[in-house]
């Protein structure tokens, strides 16, 4: 039930991100999670989107993409779940290379993507402990 996330490596200079973003726009995919991590020279941009094909097409001949398999979870918006979340693959040894989070549509939700050392454990584990993990298809609907 993974998702995929693509990254994008962007030159680190202005203009650049907005180019990148305005390449997905154009393309008539709808950005459903983004993320920025930078050094000097260039950045990463990570993005869950509604068509991952249209994606790398738009962005093929600006720079290299990759897709990675990352799990999505859906938790209630209070203070400690995802502190929650975080227990759960400690306990499991599950290492937790980075996350960032994202909005849906129904108030009391809250979502975060997970780049985890191995994604069918840390999905099972977290769904034993009554996490739900989404797919693609569950991203897709629920941020509608």
């Amino acid at each position: 039930m993974a998702i995929t996330q693509l990254s994008a490596f962007l030159e680190n200079t202005p203009g650049t991100l907005c180019d990148a973003v305005n390449a997905i726009t154009a393309a008539g995919v709808n950005i459903r999670a983004l993320s920025v991590a930078d050094t000097k020279d260039f950045g990463i941009l990570r993005v869950i989107v509604s068509d991952t094909e249209k994606t790398k097409e738009a962005l093929s001949l600006e720079t290299i993409i990759q897709e990675t398999a990352v799990i999505a979870v859906k938790m209630n918006d209070q203070a400690g779940a995802l502190s929650n979340v975080l227990q759960i693959l400690k306990a499991a040894d599950i290492n937790v290379e980075y996350v960032y989070a994202f909005t849906g549509a129904v108030q009391g939700n809250a979502y975060v993507v997970l780049r985890v050392d191995d994604v069918v454990q840390a999905e099972q584990t977290l769904n034993a402990n009554g996490i739900q993990t989404l797919n693609n298809e569950d991203i897709n609907e629920f941020l509608k």
